[in-house]
């Protein structure tokens, strides 16, 4: 299995050549194939315009095929997204609110599963932000927050900033036996954590490609649960909104019976060939392969860090973690160490006000031989900013 990752290091991933890339979880570098497949789409535009379109439409729907594959969904429950924050949007403004409704929120949140939900105050809906406690956010304080008002639980399935990997299957029960909708922010979950929506029930979820998935930027989707499809309020409509045709002579509203009504005009056709590409890999290794092995080297990550003398945050429990390590240490502001680090080649964030690590399969053991080197040094010179 070894030489499978190094062969694949190798094959697919040039960014190695320059840096030690540990910041999957900001934006993660293209394999090669999808930078192949962005310089193939640029160069057809250039020599042949909108010739070749149709055979662009084939690789979208393989996209969305491979899409809906890596998260057990049906490719009628999928739509394209240019961001998971729109995927939020459409969801959090497109739903059957009434005046006085409420929406709970853990309070870790990445501020774009949280803001859209407030944006809705003129609309009487209220947001419940919920603490965590002990490095971890617990259901039952969850539950705790919600009453007959409660219509919508909004979370990551991964905290950005805490790695915290929230208990999807609990959830989707907690929710479902109270009659409130389950929306999952997957962006830092997708990769590093499977999971099938027809086991794991959740209502709707969106991930931009651009971090654990490997695609680039603007690239991303959005799940609909069949039977929200119709309860929805579809916004952005346009032509592709609809089972009819653009060219048609006459005018006809009916939208499509799939999440394609939320497509509402042109896509981002490059980045989601390219998308297409980086899950065409992922499928090749297997969604498990991929897992196991993003969450062995976060394993890793948090014992070097140990070793180098830096605290680890957060619960470690088995269930809790995922592909992100938050760490911190005495007399060591964390952007000051993540520029330090970044100036020795090795990329990384800071969060919060915690160092953030988050490597990928590709990442072997000279990579994090470096990084414990490094954060070593940084300790011991206990850097400022």
């Amino acid at each position: 299995m070894a030489d499978r990752w190094d062969q694949l290091r190798a094959d697919e991933f040039p960014v190695t050549g320059d840096w030690v890339y540990l910041d999957h979880a900001a934006v993660s570098p293209l394999p090669r194939r999808s930078g192949a497949a962005l310089r193939s789409w640029a160069e057809d535009q250039e020599r042949n315009g909108v010739v070749h379109w149709p055979s662009w439409g084939k690789k979208l729907e393989a996209a969305r095929d491979a899409a809906a594959g890596l998260i057990g969904a049906d490719r009628g429950e999928v739509a394209f997204v240019n961001s998971t924050t729109q995927g939020i949007g459409l969801v959090a403004e497109g739903f059957p609110w009434r005046d006085g409704d409420s929406v709970v929120v853990p309070a870790e949140e990445y501020p774009s599963n949280v803001y859209p939900w407030m944006n809705l105050a003129d609309r009487g809906v209220t947001v419940r932000l919920v603490p965590g406690r002990e490095g971890r956010i617990w259901p039952e304080d969850l539950a705790a927050a919600m009453d007959a008002t409660t219509r919508v639980l909004a979370v990551s399935h991964v905290e950005f900033a805490s790695g915290f990997r929230n208990d999807l299957d609990l959830l989707c029960e907690l929710c479902h036996a109270r009659g409130v909708a389950l929306f999952v922010d997957a962006i830092q979950g997708l990769g590093p954590l499977p999971i099938d929506v027809r086991k794991t029930p959740v209502d709707f979820l969106a991930a931009d490609g651009h971090k654990w998935l490997l695609g680039p930027e603007g690239a991303g989707i959005l799940f609909v649960r069949r039977d929200w499809i119709e309860r929805l309020r579809p916004l952005g409509v346009g032509w592709h909104s609809v089972v009819g045709s653009y060219n048609s002579p006459d005018l006809d509203f009916r939208l499509k019976p799939t999440a394609e009504r939320w497509e509402g005009g042109s896509f981002n056709m490059p980045g989601l060939q390219a998308l297409g590409a980086s899950l065409g890999l992922i499928r090749e290794l297997g969604p498990e392969a991929v897992s196991a092995r993003i969450l062995d080297r976060a394993a890793e990550v948090r014992e070097l860090a140990a070793r180098a003398g830096w605290r680890v945050v957060g619960s470690t429990r088995p269930g809790d973690v995922a592909g992100i390590v938050a760490m911190e240490c005495d007399g060591v502001d964390p952007a000051a160490a993540a520029d330090a680090l970044r100036a020795q080649g090795i990329v990384v964030s800071a969060r919060r006000g915690r160092l953030r690590i988050s490597a990928h399969i590709y990442n072997n053991q000279d990579d994090l031989d470096r990084l414990r080197v490094a954060i070593e040094g940084v300790r011991r010179r206990g850097v400022r900013g």
